[in-house]
């Protein structure tokens, strides 16, 4: 039994900080499309990329950007999207556009 009087150890920063819990990659990748579309008022149409960080998630969302006929020839977009352990986004930047029918030859296309 400890008395109030006794000194208790102190917290490390770390101990300190309130707990983050992290999402799931399903409810980040979720979380990421649905933030996504709200700012852009456009649904992504997949996440070709998902990873965890230290800080939270990093996905590659990509998105129509103008649809045409035929489908191959819409241009697409591929969007950086950031977001805290919580699946919160975080920031977004929209990298390259491409149109649908369009393959990537090598790393420099990407």
């Amino acid at each position: 039994m400890t008395n109030d009087r006794e000194p208790k150890a102190a917290k490390t920063p770390r101990e300190d900080a309130a707990p983050r819990d992290r999402v799931s990659a399903t409810e980040a990748l979720r979380s990421a499309a649905e933030q996504l579309t709200e700012l852009l008022g456009r649904p992504p149409e997949s996440v070709s990329a998902l990873k965890p960080t230290e800080n939270g998630w990093e996905a590659r969302v990509e998105v129509v950007e103008v649809e045409r006929i035929p489908e191959t020839t819409s241009v697409m977009a591929s969007y950086e999207v950031v977001l805290d352990p919580a699946g919160q986004l975080l920031a977004y930047e929209r990298g390259r556009r491409y149109t649908r029918a369009q393959t990537d030859r090598d790393d420099r296309d990407r």
